[in-house]
Parts: structure tokens; sequence; C-alpha cells
């Protein structure tokens, strides 16, 4: 797995875990969501985001897009 692939899977898994513990806990969850899409937005633009840090540190490689 690369790191643009454990990224994917990283904010997939935070954006649906918040979504449905908004359904079935609290609509305050969603408030993770809206975080994670403002940091998406961030990261784009500045090209720092600390969990691809933390995947690199991990020693996992990487690769140009979906190549």
């Amino acid at each position: 797995m690369s790191v643009e692939r454990a990224i994917l899977l990283i904010v997939g898994v935070v954006v649906l875990a918040s979504v449905l513990l908004a359904v079935y806990h609290s609509p305050y969850w969603l408030w993770l969501t809206g975080l994670m899409g403002a940091h998406l937005i961030q990261a784009s633009v500045t090209g720092i985001c600390p969990v691809v840090m933390t995947l690199k540190r991990m020693g996992l490689p990487t690769r140009s897009g979906f190549a």
C-alpha cells in the first residue's frame, strides 16, 4: 500500500465513522466530518499533512497519483 492510497483509506474511514456516529449517537459528530473536509482543503493548498508525514516515516512508499 502506498501513502496516497493509505491516506484515502484513513480519510474515508474517519468520514464514514463520523457520519454513522452522527446518525446513531449525536449530530455533533458531523463537526468531525466538517473538520476533515477543511483539513483536506488546507492540505491541498499548503501540501502539509501530518498523517502523510507519519505514513512516510513509517516507510510506506509514495507513488504518483493513482498509478
